[in-house]
Parts: C-alpha cells; sequence; structure tokens
C-alpha cells in the first residue's frame, strides 16, 4: 500500500472543526461576518443609528430642567437608549432573518455543516456590538451637549441594563421573523414598536400619560427595559429593580418559545 493510499490515523480523521477550539471559532466568525454584514448596509445602518440621535438630540437636549430635579437628558438618555436598542433588536435581527429566510438563506443553513445556532449566536452578537455603538454615540452626545454627568458606576449600570436587557427582543424579533412572511415584516415591526414605545414612555415619560395607558405600559416590554435603564442613572429606585428584571426574563422566555414553535413549522419551507 503506498503513501497516497494508507488510511489516515483516528485522531487525523477527525475534523478540526469538531474540536471546541473549532466550534468556538465557527460562532466568531459567523458573529463577525455578521457584524461585517451588517456594516455595509447604510440604509440600513443610518436610519437605525440616526433616528435615536436625532430624537435625543430634538427632545432630550433643549428641553428645561425638570421639577423632580433630575436632567431631562439624562431621563431621555436612558429612555431613547432603550429605543435604539429595541429599534436594532427588531430590525436588525428581526426584519435581517425574515428577508434571509425569504431568499432561502436559512434552506443552506440547514443544509451546511455549521451549527444552526451559531447562525442566531452571529445574530445575537451583531445586535448587541451595534447596540454598544448607538449606546456610544448617545452617551457622548449627552456628556457633550447635555452635559450628563454620572459616576462610573452609573454609566456601567446603563450600558449593562440596556444591552443584556435587548436580549428579550432579540427573541421578540426572531419570533415576528418566522410567524410572518418576509415582505410584511417590515411593516409588522413598525406596526408593534413605535405604539408600544409610545405607550412605555421612551417618547414621554410614562407618568405623563392618562392613568388608564400607565396601567397598560405596565404590561409592555420597553416600559420594564426603561425603568431598568432609569434605575441605573439614579432616576428610577433601585427597590423595584427586580420586578423589572423579573418581566424581562419572563418576555425573554415567551418569545423564544414562540419563536421556537414558529422555526419548527417552519421546518421544510423553502421560504415564508
Amino acid at each position: 500500500m503506498t503513501a497516497a493510499t494508507q488510511p489516515l490515523p483516528a485522531s487525523a480523521a477527525v475534523p478540526r472543526a469538531h474540536s471546541f477550539g473549532g466550534i468556538v471559532r465557527i460562532y466568531l466568525l459567523e458573529a463577525k461576518y455578521e457584524l461585517v454584514k451588517i456594516l455595509r448596509l447604510p440604509a440600513f445602518l443610518i436610519p437605525a443609528l440616526g433616528f435615536p440621535l436625532m430624537f435625543y438630540a430634538l427632545f432630550g437636549l433643549v428641553l428645561p430642567m425638570s421639577k423632580k430635579g433630575y436632567q431631562v437628558s439624562m431621563y431621555m438618555l436612558a429612555t431613547y437608549g432603550a429605543f435604539g436598542v429595541i429599534g436594532i433588536a427588531l430590525f436588525a435581527l428581526g426584519v435581517g432573518v425574515a428577508m434571509e429566510r425569504g431568499q432561502g438563506w436559512l434552506a443552506v443553513k440547514r443544509a451546511s455543516p455549521m451549527p444552526l445556532s451559531a447562525y442566531f449566536f452571529g445574530k445575537y452578537a451583531m445586535t448587541i456590538a451595534l447596540s454598544a455603538v448607538l449606546l456610544t454615540l448617545l452617551v457622548t452626545l449627552g456628556i457633550v451637549f447635555g452635559s450628563v454627568r454620572m459616576p462610573a458606576s452609573h454609566w456601567t449600570g446603563l450600558f449593562a441594563s440596556l444591552m443584556l436587557g435587548g436580549i428579550p427582543f432579540c427573541a421578540a424579533g426572531l419570533a415576528i421573523a418566522y410567524m410572518v412572511g418576509p415582505n410584511s415584516a417590515p411593516a409588522v415591526v413598525n406596526a408593534v414598536y413605535l405604539p408600544m414605545a409610545f405607550l412605555s414612555g421612551l417618547f414621554i415619560p410614562a407618568e405623563m400619560l392618562p392613568p388608564f395607558l400607565q396601567n397598560v405600559a405596565q404590561f409592555l416590554p420597553p416600559y420594564h427595559l426603561a425603568r431598568l435603564a432609569l434605575t441605573a442613572v439614579g432616576v428610577e429606585p433601585i427597590e423595584k429593580v427586580w420586578i423589572h428584571i423579573g418581566a424581562l426574563i419572563t418576555f425573554a422566555v415567551v418569545f423564544t418559545g414562540i419563536a421556537a414553535l414558529a422555526y419548527r413549522r417552519d421546518e421544510g419551507k423553502t421560504f415564508g
């Protein structure tokens, strides 16, 4: 038997991708190229980053000090940060997956050796990274033009609460992506996203809404994300923080379950 036809040793026959390091590399590469892809889409990137910055500049930096003693620029930094993070999760992840589902890209992913979970990990990682970019821009705007000053622990808490608190909305985006067709996904997301943001007090303080709408707001996910962010900057009392965390965890579990059921229903389809 020649060297060319000799069988490989058992250890060499195992693909490197099956090792722990190979699997980690697959996940990291998927996340990297998801981020590169989204950065090459100015039609999405400019509105996703631009609208929260524009709204914050218009409504967060021009209003006077509130009667409660905190800066409006600080309050709106938290609420418009939540608004931006939710928008990135629903559009970049939700609408993005819906479009790729319609193009048959997910069928290709299912047929490839790559774990399908790496695809979703890449989407989640891209959403969190893009949220970090948006929050950095908002914070810079608030510090330079809004004279926002906080202890380092408050800044850390703001970033952590908004970036981790955006995970339930990633799950909500996936649920929408698999429940509706790719052409209708942008309209459905807009129909859900904007009313929820208003009713949750992201545009104006929830305390300014009629009492009935204030009660409705407590059942909406953006309300609890905004309350967490406001707690991080010292506006909301810390006593209720576990209520908001528990609500977001519950929403994440519910949306993930809906997304999983919709995904199983979608298996075998070429497009939505």
